[in-house]
């Protein structure tokens, strides 16, 4: 499923149009993206959570090469699905 297939679910889910849908999305991504962004950790219970990481530095290899290289410290969201999210994959 692609934005534009989600947009379209949400709209018929809602009873809206899918511009009305998709400026909902946005503005929940956003709102999403700002928090974590700025160091909250964001939890939709049953859904899961978004949070900032910090990933150490670490040593890697080239692929290519077999080469190894430094990989620099770095930070990065993260999502860890719920407990009704991993169930109902599960299933």
């Amino acid at each position: 499923m692609n934005k534009a297939e989600l947009i379209e679910a949400v709209a018929f889910k809602t009873l809206t149009t899918k511009k009305q849908a998709n400026a909902i999305l946005d503005a929940i991504l956003g709102t999403i993206v700002d928090a974590v962004a700025d160091g909250e950790k964001v939890t939709l219970v049953g859904f899961g959570s978004f949070e900032k990481r910090d990933r150490s530095a670490r040593e890697g290899r080239n692929p290519k090469t077999g080469e190894t290289m430094k990989i620099p410290a770095t930070v990065v969201p993260t999502f860890s699905a719920g407990k009704e999210f991993r169930k109902a994959v599960k299933q």
